[in-house]
């Protein structure tokens, strides 16, 4: 059974930074892209970053662009994202997703459950 469980999520002044997790099981973590992906209150999903199953090809929406960064460590089974310089706008629920394939563009398959990261004074 995939599982994806987010953690590290919490409250952070803005400017500030966090760095969330993501642990997966259940797949054979190395061989399948990742990417988070966020939820705003009252507004739909945004695509935040992914990185191919490698780990060396990464791409990131503009929004998040030379602020976020998106790691994975294969021999952990975990996927990172790096947050710096937050602001109220990054307050979200941060959803970990697998992809389809070994690159992204395919489409993901499995979410986790989310972790809230709230951007606040």
């Amino acid at each position: 059974e995939v599982q994806l469980v987010e953690s590290g999520g919490g409250l952070v002044q803005p400017g500030g930074s966090l760095r969330i997790a993501c642990e997966a099981s259940g797949f054979t973590f190395d061989e399948y892209a990742m990417s988070w992906v966020r939820q705003a209150p009252a507004k739909g999903l945004e695509w935040v970053s992914s990185v191919h199953a490698g780990g060396r090809s990464t791409t990131y929406a503009d929004s998040v662009k030379g602020r976020f960064t998106i790691s994975r460590d294969n021999a952990k089974n975990t996927l990172y994202l790096q947050m710096n310089r937050l602001n109220s706008d990054d307050t979200a629920v941060y959803y970990c997703a697998k992809g389809v394939g070994d690159v992204m563009g395919y489409g993901m398959d499995y979410w986790g459950k989310g972790t809230l990261v709230t951007v606040s004074s």
